[in-house]
């Protein structure tokens, strides 16, 4: 049995995107696989979806909402996870099997290469596959004393990329961003849909858009002058696969 994990607190993200996920996921495997989210609100949930309460886990209370809270999941134990577990965001969509994340050099941390940190030895926590138990102290570590963590590091996934001496990455065409991997250059975004490139398994949207919006062609922006570069044209695989 694969398991895949991932976690869903607040109102960012409605249980379409749960169930959308849960629905890639069952598309893009020929093997046995079970989706768990840890949330604190599961109504309306794909019954295929097992669902457990958030993992606890000592944060600040200003950063109970960031991905800080991702940690809890490195934890052991932690329900029945064993083995390789694969963790995929909410807002991430699968565009080609995930069977190959699990047989990829079993029993290491894989992680996406961040992709505006190349070379600096960053994983992106979009998408990562990591060994129950094995890395436990990643989360002891910072639930024993998290505001010195916090203070030498701004995100989670930076914390996690130094504190190992255990993490590999992902082939680097298994999971793109689709701003930074997929978008095409000024101007040509006012004019070309992003494409989706073969080998591609995940793709990761980071910030703005999201996938419904970049679905529509649509890019949010606060200031009026920002429209003059972030465009994204409507863009039809998304559709086809985000469902």
């Amino acid at each position: 049995m694969q398991t895949v994990i991932c976690t869903k607190w607040g109102t960012k993200y409605g249980i379409d995107y749960l169930n959308r996920l849960a629905s890639m996921v069952r598309r893009n495997t020929t093997r046995d696989t079970r989706l768990i989210c840890f949330t604190d609100d599961a109504e309306g949930v794909d019954p295929w979806v097992t669902i457990e309460p958030l993992p606890p886990i000592n944060l600040p209370k200003h950063l109970s909402s960031t991905p800080w809270r991702k940690l809890s999941l490195w934890q052991y134990p932690l329900n029945d996870l064993e083995g390789d577990i694969l963790f995929f965001d909410l807002d991430v969509v699968i565009t080609g099997s995930i069977d190959e994340f699990f047989d990829y050099m079993p029993g290491r941390y894989c992680v996406a290469q961040n992709w505006t940190q190349l070379n600096q030895r960053i994983g992106n926590t979009s998408v990562y596959r990591f060994p129950a138990g094995k890395m436990a102290y990643i989360y002891d570590d910072f639930n024993a004393n998290p505001e010195a963590i916090l203070s030498r590091y701004r995100i989670e996934q930076q914390y996690i990329s130094d504190a190992t001496d255990d993490q590999v990455f992902l082939p680097r065409e298994w999971c793109l961003s689709f701003k930074h991997s997929l978008l095409p250059a000024w101007p040509m975004r006012f004019f070309v849909p992003p494409p989706l490139p073969a080998g591609t398994k995940v793709v990761a949207f980071h910030g703005k858009p999201d996938p419904h919006e970049a679905r529509d062609g649509i890019w949010p922006v606060n200031a009026a002058w920002k429209k003059l570069y972030k465009h994204v044209c409507p863009t039809p695989w998304i559709a086809e696969h985000w469902r």
